[in-house]
């Protein structure tokens, strides 16, 4: 991995690379959004690289940065048995452009990542939700994304179709003794009625 990283920093594309670290094995590069396409193009058709296999695309989520959003490219190369990780960082309205063109494989995740967390990719032949629901609104895996949802959707076996309907949580009241496990409670746990009061 390191004469990879060596290899990278001097070549055509070092200058586009604004850092590089190894962990677990796998070299990460991170460039601009700007560069991304010269970067993998560059890393998929250079014979010391051959990163042919796109494997992965996908968003992280960092809300307290002012570029809260990374876009993570996992990438193989099957002749040279290695992988690597590409990043680029982005806000909530900065377009990342989209890679569809150097790999068509990218389509469905660039749709997912737009889906989850609202990432645009700037491009893309058809940026549309992949996962959720027509008329969704959000972006579920964002970090600030409420942990209910807004609406709850099941199917209605009297009406013969999909509902929505506003969550509503259906949790029993209960009630917390804070007892620590060697004392054990004053009542019989549920399950536990042969063993009686102790």
């Amino acid at each position: 991995m390191e004469e990879l990283a060596s290899y990278l920093a001097e070549s055509p594309i070092g200058k586009k690379l604004i850092g590089s670290d190894i962990a677990f094995g796998e070299l990460t590069v991170v460039t601009a959004r700007q560069d991304i396409l010269a970067v993998l193009t560059f890393l998929r058709d250079d014979p010391s690289c051959l990163f042919r296999n796109f494997v992965d695309l996908c968003g992280v989520d960092y809300p307290e940065r002012a570029e809260r959003f990374e876009v993570v490219y996992h990438l193989l190369s099957p002749r040279l048995n290695q992988r690597i990780r590409v990043k680029v960082y982005a806000g909530e309205d900065d377009a990342v452009p989209s890679t569809t063109a150097v790999f068509a494989g990218a389509d469905w995740f660039e749709r997912e990542a737009y889906d989850l967390y609202g990432i645009l990719f700037q491009g893309h032949p058809d940026l549309r939700r992949i996962l959720t629901d027509y008329g969704f609104e959000g972006h579920p895996l964002r970090k600030d994304f409420p942990l209910t949802g807004f609406v709850e959707v099941h199917y209605d076996e009297r009406l013969k179709r999909v509902v929505y309907e506003p969550v509503e949580l259906r949790q029993e009241f209960r009630n917390f003794d804070f007892l620590s496990p060697w004392e054990g409670p004053e009542y019989v746990l549920p399950g536990d009625e042969k063993a009686g009061p102790s």
